[in-house]
C-alpha cells in the first residue's frame, strides 16, 4: 500500500479522528496484555508508525553484534506480505517472498529465521531449535510475547508525520504507550522529524542513539560512471533514493511502487524497456530484489538488476553493543 501523503503534513487528517480514536483504544488494550515468557531473552526492534523507518537493518546489526559475541540468535518475524502461517524455518533456497514475506529471507542470510503469526509458537520453535537468543524485527505493538528489550526505531527525517493515529495518521498507537513499552529509541537517517520524539524519549530517560544506513562501497564503485534507474517498493523509497543521491549515484529515473509490491511480468517487462531504450543499469532495495527471485515470470528482471546493499552505521555503537549484551546477560 501508499501511505497517504497528508500523513506527513502537520494538521491534516483531522476529519478521520474519531475512527483514529477508536483504532488506537484497541491497540492500547492490546498493549496492555502480559506477553508469555519465551524462556530466552527476547529483543524487539519496533516502528512507531506503518511504513519503513530501518527496523530491518536494526535487527541485522543487533544480530551481528550477538554473532560476534558468540551467542546463537534466531529471528522471528510475522512474515508479513507471505501467505504461510508458520512457524516455519525459513529456507532461501524453497521459500519466495510471496510464502513468507521479503525481510525473512534477508534475515535467513545472516541466521535462522522462523516466521510465525502466532509469536509465542514461533518462540517456542526458535528454542527447540536451538536459540539462544530471539531477535524480533516485528511485533513491538503486539504484545504476545514478552520482550527483555524493545528498541524503537525512528525516521530521522519523517519522525511521526502529523502525529496522529492510523487513519488518520501514521502511527500504530497511542504514542506515549508506546514510549512506555520502549527501553531506547534509535533514530535512522538525517533530517530533524524526529526531534519531538526524541524530547518525549528523553524525558523518559530513555537511551538515544543515531544511526544511518551506508551504502557498500564495493557495489558503488561499480556504479560510477553509469546511469541509473532506481525503483523501489518499500515503506519509505525516497530514502532509497537519498541514499543513492547522498552517494553520488546517477539516478536518470525513479520508479516507485507500493510497500511490499509484488512484481508483476508488466512490471518486469515496463522496467526492462525503460532501462534498455536509456541504456541505464536497474538497481533497487535488498528487500525488494528477494521479490524479484526465484519466480519464472520475474527471472529476466531479475538477473539483470542489482541490489544494493546497506549496512546500518551508529554512532553510539559501543553503548549500543553494551546495552544489547546487558539484556541478554
Amino acid at each position: 500500500m501508499f501511505a497517504p501523503s497528508f500523513w506527513w503534513k502537520p494538521g491534516r487528517g483531522r476529519l478521520l479522528t474519531p475512527l483514529a480514536a477508536a483504532y488506537g483504544a484497541v491497540a492500547w488494550l492490546r498493549m496492555q496484555r502480559r506477553g508469555r515468557s519465551a524462556g530466552l531473552p527476547v529483543i524487539c526492534l519496533g516502528n512507531l508508525t506503518v511504513g519503513g523507518a530501518g527496523k530491518t537493518p536494526a535487527a541485522l546489526t543487533v544480530a551481528r553484534i550477538l554473532l560476534a559475541a558468540h551467542e546463537r540468535p534466531f529471528f522471528l518475524s510475522r512474515g508479513y506480505g507471505g501467505r504461510i502461517a508458520g512457524p516455519v524455518l525459513v529456507n532461501p533456497a524453497v521459500y519466495r517472498a510471496i510464502d513468507v514475506g521479503d525481510e525473512p529471507l534477508l534475515l535467513a542470510r545472516l541466521a535462522p529465521t522462523i516466521v510465525s503469526r502466532n509469536r509465542v509458537a514461533g518462540a517456542q520453535a526458535a528454542r527447540f531449535g536451538g536459540a539462544r537468543v530471539i531477535v524480533m524485527d516485528d511485533g513491538f505493538q503486539n504484545q504476545s510475547l514478552k520482550k527483555d528489550l524493545s528498541i524503537l526505531v525512528v525516521d530521522s527525517g519523517r519522525g511521526i508525520g502529523n502525529g496522529r493515529i492510523v487513519p488518520a495518521g501514521p502511527l500504530r498507537a497511542p504514542l506515549e504507550a508506546q514510549l512506555g513499552r520502549a527501553q531506547a529509541l534509535l533514530t535512522v537517517g538525517s533530517g530533524n522529524g524526529a526531534e519531538a520524539v526524541i524530547e518525549m524519549g528523553r524525558r523518559r530517560e530513555l537511551p538515544i542513539f543515531h544511526g544511518r544506513l551506508e551504502p557498500d562501497s564495493q557495489h558503488l564503485a561499480v556504479l560510477r560512471g553509469r546511469k541509473v534507474l532506481a525503483f523501489a517498493g518499500i515503506g519509505d523509497p525516497q530514502k532509497f533514493f537519498a541514499t543513492l543521491t547522498g552517494a553520488d549515484v546517477d539516478v536518470a529515473e525513479r520508479w516507485t511502487f507500493p510497500d511490499h509490491h509484488h512484481y508483476t511480468a508488466t512490471d518486469a517487462q515496463t522496467l526492462l524497456a525503460r532501462a534498455h531504450a536509456q541504456n541505464l543499469v536497474l538497481l533497487t532495495t535488498e528487500k525488494d530484489h528477494v521479490r524479484l527471485i526465484r519466480n519464472p515470470q520475474l527471472s529476466v528482471l531479475a538477473a539483470r538488476t542489482s541490489a544494493l546493499p546497506v549496512r546500518l552505521v551508529i554512532d553510539e555503537e559501543r553503548a549500543f553493543r553494551e546495552m544489547i549484551l546487558t539484556a541478554v546477560r
